[in-house]
């Protein structure tokens, strides 16, 4: 007689009623919690705000914490004027100004063979000089390392200030071509290096060092156009800035020693102007090869207004 097979029954159909269940019971917890969450218990926080003000208040403070009210702010009313900021300008010393005057007479006088030759100008006012080099008379291009010659040719800067006490910062800018090396990723890195190695310079041959300062401006405040290769060699400079004080150094870092005038500065430290100087203007330059256009020098520009 054959044997009677048990029935099979399936299983798989009610497996699905376990994890809707787990489903419904995580819903239902996390209803609960957000609920919890959302409710304040007011007897709780007054025992809280009760048993903090005891903590924190002052003898013969309130014990309860009340809400803070609105009221005027702490500069409605008032009625005490505001002085007005005193002048940051002071009078200009007789003896400053001619000792200035003497460095840019004696910087015009050394350096007269190559202001001849369109590598070095001399500028400057009551305020300060600038003497103004091309890059290539003391680094190699792309380089920031000074030359053999660079040593001679600042020699005599080093003395016509090594005995005064005037602030001295050194100004460092490029063309507008491109540079992208492991030393030097843009034209920022390679002006204000080479504005450091100068002021290295100067500190190892004697110039105190908390007189110094060194400021790099890359390729964006041209002297002249960059569209020919001259005006992209003369835009490669530096600039040595011998300021009357250390405000007036400030300043001139803060815009450059050739986009700013001696008025716009008496302005800007007097009245605290916050508004960078007005467009320069250009000015056409004869050359050997030809016309250049560079930037009106401020006093210029204050002549042709």
């Amino acid at each position: 007689m054959p044997r009677r097979r048990r029935p099979e029954t399936d299983l798989k159909t009610d497996r699905w009623m376990i994890s809707w269940a787990d489903f419904v019971t995580l819903l239902l917890a996390f209803f609960v919690v957000m609920y919890a969450l959302s409710s304040v218990n007011e007897d709780k926080y007054r025992q809280l705000s009760e048993s903090l003000s005891q903590i924190f208040r002052a003898e013969g403070g309130s014990q309860v914490l009340t809400p803070p009210t609105q009221g005027p702010g702490i500069l409605e009313g008032q009625t005490r004027p505001i002085s007005e900021p005193e002048a940051q300008v002071e009078p200009a010393d007789p003896v400053v100004s001619q000792q200035l005057d003497a460095i840019r007479t004696q910087a015009e006088q050394i350096f007269a063979e190559q202001i001849d030759r369109g590598q070095v100008q001399v500028s400057g006012n009551r305020l300060w000089v600038a003497i103004e080099l091309n890059a290539s008379l003391l680094f190699a291009s792309g380089d920031a390392i000074p030359v053999i010659e660079a040593d001679a040719l600042l020699q005599p800067v080093i003395e016509l200030v090594q005995d005064a006490e005037n602030p001295v910062h050194v100004e460092g800018f490029t063309d507008s071509q491109p540079i992208s090396t492991a030393r030097f990723p843009s034209n920022w890195e390679l002006s204000a290096a080479r504005a450091a190695a100068v002021v290295r310079l100067l500190q190892q041959r004697g110039i105190a060092p908390e007189r110094l300062a060194a400021v790099g401006y890359g390729q964006y405040q041209p002297a002249y156009s960059n569209r020919t290769a001259e005006g992209r060699q003369r835009n490669r400079r530096i600039v040595i800035v011998i300021a009357r004080d250390h405000k007036v150094r400030r300043a001139v870092e803060a815009y450059g020693s050739d986009r700013i005038s001696e008025d716009a500065l008496n302005t800007l430290l007097i009245d605290g102007v916050d508004e960078p100087p007005s467009v320069p203007t250009l000015e056409q330059v004869e050359t050997d090869s030809g016309i250049l256009f560079r930037q009106a020098s401020p006093e210029q520009e204050q002549e042709q207004q």
